[in-house]
């Protein structure tokens, strides 16, 4: 199925958009991105030079992502959202004395949403960080530093309180405080049944088929 472009998008040249995946109004692509198959790019979303999208990814209405980000497989990013890629960002070169252009360069620093992963609506993200596999990020949240896989976080800045599952269920909910985060143990889902080890806070899935 051919990728369906609403008439109001703005769809730079060099643009792949793969098979099946929906743009919708007043959305705008810079060239040189990449969207994979089964995508909903929500309404007046943005999408830098080179931002690469997997496949099945939703991105909801004013989803902003720049250059350097790159977007796993199956990932929800919710409306709103902002991502960043430029850690000391100054509109002018004071060395040159004139405004700077948004081209990338040595300054842009690459973040990375990996499989599954989701980001809750109104969410403010820095640069040069990882949200892991199947982690969940609640709706607000600031997320200054990378969120390990199947890792629940929440707040401004954004803190680990917990474990989801692939299913989106919380397992195990835990303080910010480091000790609680070195226990071992096992938990289970009580929605899907998946099975988890949590191991000084790095999560792995048991049962997971070879």
């Amino acid at each position: 199925m051919d990728p369906r472009v609403h008439p109001t998008a703005d769809v730079e040249t060099d643009v792949e958009i793969g098979e099946g995946t929906a743009v919708w109004a007043r959305v705008h692509i810079r060239s040189g991105a990449r969207v994979g198959s089964e995508c909903i790019i929500g309404e007046k979303t943005y999408l830098g030079r080179g931002v690469v999208v997997g496949d099945r990814v939703k991105l909801n209405a004013m989803v902003y992502l720049p250059t350097g980000v790159v977007v796993g497989d199956g990932v929800m990013i919710g409306a709103g959202s902002v991502f960043t890629n430029d850690r000391y960002p100054r509109a002018t070169d004071p060395a040159l004395g004139r405004l700077r252009d948004s081209d990338p360069g040595d300054a842009t620093l690459r973040t990375v949403v990996e499989e599954g992963a989701s980001v809750g609506a109104g969410c403010t993200v820095g640069c040069g960080i990882t949200i892991g596999r199947w982690a969940l990020v609640g709706m607000g949240s600031v997320v200054t530093r990378s969120v390990p896989a199947f890792h629940l976080a929440i707040g401004a800045p954004a803190r680990s309180v917990g474990v989801v599952c692939r299913c989106g269920e919380p397992v195990l909910r835990l303080s910010t405080d480091a000790v609680e985060w070195s226990r071992d143990l096992d938990v289970s889902c009580r929605s899907c049944g998946a099975r988890y080890r949590v191991l000084r806070g790095d999560v792995s899935e048991l049962d997971v088929a070879e």
